[in-house]
């Protein structure tokens, strides 16, 4: 009786394409974040209308998170830049109001939470906020901010986020209102414990 064939082991060339593929797929993760919905009476939206949304544009495996506009989703060939153009297209011709969308990638995110030194400051996660903003040099612009005194709040400036601890509230935070005023209606913000469980719902998904 023949002895089964024993399959053979991969070449360095498939197992490179493989993970390629992989790496691929995961880099594709990414996460729209909405500014101002569902806030007062403007702008109202169901999240079951915005996931069919996304879905009609093409995106998989969508997800929502409470009720504020984040959305993580599964992108074939999207950039960045990219998606956001279309999702705020979308949300125009199809929802009926404007929206400004900041997209950002598993990998981003991953960074915005590696990049946070204002942790161990920071006493309570809903008082920690991120701002984010698809102009990268448009919080550069905010590092000079940094120079000036805040305390007790603090503030820090990554990559791809700045970090804004209002440790007297948000509404009474004159650092959340002077960062809002230099990045304009281009910003959204989120506070920390909402972009951690986005990070996790990311890598959930790109696993």
């Amino acid at each position: 009786m023949a002895s089964p064939r024993k399959p053979k082991p991969k070449t360095p060339t498939q197992t490179s394409k493989a993970s390629s593929r992989s790496a691929a797929s995961a880099g594709y993760r990414q996460v729209a974040l909405l500014r101002g919905i569902n806030v007062g009476k403007a702008k109202r939206v169901a999240m079951a209308d915005l996931r069919q949304l996304f879905e009609t544009l093409g995106y998989r495996d969508v997800k929502t998170l409470l009720n504020s506009g984040n959305v993580v989703y599964s992108a074939d060939s999207d950039r960045p830049v990219e998606a956001a153009a279309r999702i705020e297209k979308g949300i125009a011709s199809r929802i009926g109001f404007t929206s400004i969308v900041t997209v950002l990638t598993a990998g981003e995110v991953a960074t915005v939470i590696a990049e946070n030194s204002l942790t161990k400051v920071a006493g309570d996660p809903a008082r920690l906020l991120v701002a984010f903003h698809m102009d990268r040099k448009a919080l550069a612009g905010l590092r000079p901010l940094m120079k000036e005194k805040w305390a007790p709040e603090a503030l820090a400036v990554g990559s791809h986020a700045a970090y804004l601890w209002c440790c007297d509230g948000i509404l009474e935070s004159r650092l959340g209102e002077s960062v809002n005023r230099m990045l304009g209606p281009g910003v959204t913000t989120r506070n920390w414990a909402t972009t951690q469980k986005l990070h996790a719902m990311l890598q959930e998904g790109a696993s």
